[in-house]
């Protein structure tokens, strides 16, 4: 009779130390590969503390979870918690998600076990960005000369429920992200395209969720002078035309003094100053910068930007501007490149 009651009380202090509870796994039957989606499940707990419910994800495959903290919607003395997670393989399985909380020291738990995910792999057309949203848009671009046979196009695009640090493109002469911010929600990118100087309309597609089909983004290539920020120019100056003004000056100097000499007009040698003024300016020496061994020089005067060259010694290339941070200099190969001010050294 004694050990009846001692079971009994075991089972009913068992029973009752259980206030956590979950049910209602829900998440798609189908997903993409590269799909971002959310898995939602309901939890009822009988004690007040519900913000202090701690959740593990075991066993699961062919995901990348993206989301620790459940985003919650309570719904009487429920509370729906969702979870986002990308696939990265044609076969993944879900998780499985054990839920605790601590009451008086005491843990109560609760298990849900994941199922299979059937993930369906795209099979899209060469001009893929390999882009996978509920909606993709490109927010602003600009196209400028990179070199004799390219322009790079710096552009900038925000996605919903997308993971834009995969974009790519294929036949490409280079290409790179310059910053992401990167959430399952919104994420925003610039990104850095080098394309051939033929291409007049840069042309991909996305593939949208909401749609379930590809969707055809178009830039027009439409070169601008100026660079991408603030007029910075990459290409280098025309020095042609600069030693034709300077013929041009010279030649001035020499018709203006025969004419002085030759009417006596000695007064008008005052007038000599302007063209004599920039003839010295064109013939002093372009001031050179000292560039630190191991230094980065980038294609644009932007943080994180594309580096195209590390200094193997250390340089002295002529400078052509500066701006904020940054020096610009021409470098051998008569390209022109950006260096960080930390990056330069004194003689």
């Amino acid at each position: 009779m004694i050990k009846f009651l001692f079971l009994s009380l075991f089972l009913v202090t068992g029973l009752f130390s259980k206030v956590l509870y979950m049910s209602n796994y829900e998440a798609p039957d189908r997903v993409i590969k590269g799909e971002i989606f959310p898995i939602t499940i309901k939890v009822l707990s009988t004690v007040q503390n519900k913000s202090k419910i701690e959740y593990e994800f075991l066993n699961f495959s062919g995901l990348k979870q993206l989301t620790y903290t459940p985003k919650r919607k309570i719904d009487g003395k429920y509370y729906f918690e969702t979870f986002y997670f990308l696939s990265t393989s044609t076969k993944a399985k879900l998780p499985d998600i054990k839920a605790s909380l601590l009451v008086d020291g005491n843990k109560s738990t609760s298990m849900l076990n994941g199922a299979n995910l059937s993930v369906v792999k795209l099979n899209p057309k060469n001009n893929f960005s390999n882009v996978i949203a509920n909606k993709f848009e490109i927010v602003n671009y600009k196209t400028t000369s990179y070199d004799n046979e390219h322009n790079i196009i710096v552009l900038m695009a925000k996605a919903n429920n997308s993971d834009l640090s995969k974009m790519n493109f294929k036949n490409v002469y280079k290409q790179e992200i310059e910053s992401i911010s990167k959430s399952h929600i919104e994420s925003k990118i610039t990104y850095i395209i080098v394309i051939d100087k033929k291409i007049d309309n840069f042309s991909f597609s996305y593939f949208n969720l909401i749609k379930n089909s590809f969707e055809t983004i178009n830039i027009p290539i439409i070169v601008q002078d100026d660079g991408v920020t603030t007029q910075t120019d990459l290409k280098p100056k025309n020095q042609t035309h600069e030693r034709v003004k300077m013929y041009i000056a010279i030649l001035l100097v020499v018709i203006l003094f025969i004419f002085i000499v030759w009417r006596k007009k000695y007064i008008y040698l005052l007038l000599l100053t302007i063209p004599l003024f920039y003839i010295a300016q064109k013939a002093m020496p372009t001031k050179e910068v000292c560039i630190k061994k191991g230094s980065k020089i980038y294609l644009l005067p932007v943080n994180n930007g594309t580096i195209f060259e590390l200094t193997k010694d250390v340089y002295h290339l002529p400078k052509e501007g500066s701006i904020e941070n940054f020096v610009k200099v021409k470098l051998k190969n008569e390209k022109i490149g950006w260096v960080k001010n930390e990056d330069t050294c004194s003689y």
